[in-house]
């Protein structure tokens, strides 16, 4: 009995396979008609950012580019690259080049060294709390706040001076904003005490996640306290150290606040950066054309500059 129903089935099974062989099975319609709506309604959500992206930041932009090439003069409206040239023949946006220069090179080095140094002294220890907070807490503070604070420490009769003084040591005692390139280093200074406290929050972050057992391999290997350091530490603190490049890196590029607050550019535009100068060109000399080229500039430093740094730093991880 068993048998002659297995003989039935035979045929039918056999049937349904040539079918399917054949292709008359319906293609799955109901999922690609899912995917097409999930993309619609992902754009959904994304367009309204997209368009605030559009219209406050590219719009301006292409503006910006569009005004730097017209003259500040309604003789010549049209300039071409008139404004553009003013860098090589104002002796002021020089300067400013040159200071801008100094900024990024003091705005790099001083928070990345500082705050590894300060991450790993401060990682364990008694007072390691009350250190890290000393460090950090001014990071916390406005870009104007700082500048006041190192204001009242600078000015000629100000508290740098007159400890100088009170030590004895009156011929160290200087107008520290007044002459170059020393004021523009106080300034460096004074911007690194400030950011250097986000490069320890970071560094900490880094340190707290190396696990310990390769630290204690490498002592196990009679490796000292500097080479586990180098060979150890610091490769795997490398993907917080771009972090920390890159935003100071931009940080040092458009730097605007403690400079105006502390010197407004002066004594005459000495202590301008190229930010300062985009300000001084549109609203003070009333040059807003000037302006748009020095800040058309200025974006393509930032974008290149940050652009070559992830790209290198992104294709040495990746090799």
């Amino acid at each position: 009995m068993s048998t002659s129903t297995t003989d039935r089935r035979a045929p039918a099974e056999a049937a349904v396979r040539g079918e399917r062989s054949r292709g008359t099975a319906p293609a799955p319609l109901p999922q690609t008609w899912r995917e097409q709506r999930d993309r619609v309604t992902a754009g959904g959500f994304l367009a309204p950012a997209v368009l605030l992206v559009a219209l406050f930041l590219l719009a301006p932009f292409v503006w910006t580019v569009y005004r730097s090439f017209f003259s500040d003069t309604r003789t010549a409206p049209f300039s071409w690259f008139d404004n553009y040239t003013l860098f090589a023949s104002d002796p002021a946006l020089t300067r400013s080049i040159q200071n801008t220069l100094m900024w990024v090179v003091g705005t790099v080095v001083l928070p990345f060294v500082l705050g590894l140094a300060i991450a790993v002294m401060t990682n364990a220890g008694r007072f390691s709390r009350l250190a890290r907070l000393s460090v950090v807490l001014p990071y916390a503070l406005s870009g104007s706040a700082v500048a006041v604070v190192w204001n009242f420490m600078l000015t000629t009769d100000g508290a740098v001076n007159q400890v100088l003084t009170g030590l004895g040591l009156d011929s160290v005692a200087q107008g520290w904003l007044l002459t170059w390139p020393g004021n523009t280093v106080v300034m460096i200074f004074a911007n690194a005490w400030q950011a250097t406290g986000v490069a320890v929050i970071l560094f900490l972050v880094g340190l707290q996640s190396i696990p310990p057992e390769t630290l204690e391999a490498g002592a196990l290997d009679g490796a000292g306290s500097w080479q586990r350091f180098r060979h150890i530490v610091l490769p795997q603190l490398r993907p917080v150290s771009i972090i920390v490049i890159g935003m100071s890196l931009v940080n040092g590029l458009k730097s605007f606040d403690l400079i105006w607050v502390l010197t407004q550019g002066g004594p005459g535009r000495a202590t301008e950066t190229l930010a300062v100068s985009m300000y001084n060109e549109t609203f003070l000399e009333l040059r807003p054309s000037a302006g748009a080229a020095i800040a058309v500039v200025l974006t393509v430093i930032v974008l290149a500059a940050s652009w070559l740094y992830l790209r290198r730093q992104l294709d040495v991880k990746g090799g």
